[in-house]
């Protein structure tokens, strides 16, 4: 059991599934109490049913959107009456976007959930850290946010900007007791990446872009990775390693990284068709 998780009250969002559930239940498992959200409220049911059997009276859930403040509100609401003041934030929820260019609805949800749900949870969150001397944002965009995402101008986008507002939430406020982690996956079984009905083929295209640049993880070997960072106060959490030779080298020579992937864009379009 990570002890600095002991006794924490945590809010997770986006915690029906896949990444957000697996860190719920590693976090009732060494020791916190978890308020889980998410706008699929059948399924987020099902996943505190499950974690109240094995961790009983250590979850709670609501459900709702991640990037409303109101609803950010009655979550924080949940957890201080059920378990008392909130320690740590997980902004876990997050949407692809519509491929490539993408009109003016989808952009504005897409920023809307991915960025905007952050700044709103942590606008509500840290000052009230900052009295009580201490708190933890954990803030999960991807990869995608270090590098780019083929086929997907929404997701990379807002998830760049994920990663900076981390970024300056930590130089900020890192000083003052606020800790912020920053989780920067490739590919994970979710259904984010896997949805249930048939992707249209530029969707296709994007997965196929993950898949292919690495191993696809599971969401428990991500939450484990994620726990132990977060024991370590560490801010970027790659749970593939080999991401930050990608930023490493994009970083050295970016003409010669925006080549490489345009033509692994070519290749991957060719292997469609």
């Amino acid at each position: 059991m990570l002890m600095q998780l002991e006794g924490k009250v945590a809010i997770v969002t986006g915690g029906a599934g896949g990444i957000g559930a697996a860190l719920a239940t590693a976090l009732t498992e060494n020791g916190a109490r978890v308020v889980l959200t998410d706008i699929d409220n059948t399924s987020l049911g099902a996943i505190a049913a499950q974690i109240e059997t094995t961790s009983p009276g250590a979850v709670a859930s609501i459900a709702g959107d991640a990037s409303s403040v109101d609803h950010i509100e009655a979550t924080i609401d949940l957890a201080e009456s059920r378990f008392g003041p909130v320690d740590m934030y997980f902004a876990n929820a997050g949407i692809m976007g519509a491929p490539y260019l993408a009109p003016d609805d989808a952009w504005a949800t897409t920023i809307d959930v991915n960025l905007m749900a952050h700044v709103r949870a942590a606008r509500r969150l840290v000052p009230e850290w900052i009295e009580r001397g201490g708190g933890y944002f954990v803030s999960t965009a991807s990869a995608a946010g270090l590098l780019t995402q083929i086929g997907s101008a929404t997701y990379s986008v807002t998830k760049h900007a994920a990663v900076g507002f981390a970024e300056w939430l930590n130089v900020t406020y890192g000083d003052q007791g606020v800790r912020v982690s920053c989780l920067c996956p490739m590919g994970v079984d979710t259904k984010l990446l896997r949805p249930d009905a048939s992707p249209h083929e530029d969707a296709m295209i994007m997965q196929r872009a993950v898949e292919t640049a690495g191993k696809v993880l599971t969401p428990d070997e991500v939450a484990e990775i994620v726990m132990a960072a977060v024991d370590d106060e560490r801010f970027l959490i790659l749970p593939h390693p080999e991401v930050l030779d990608m930023y490493r080298q994009k970083g050295a020579d970016y003409d010669r990284w925006l080549h490489g992937m345009r033509r692994y864009q070519r290749s991957l379009t060719d292997s469609a068709s």
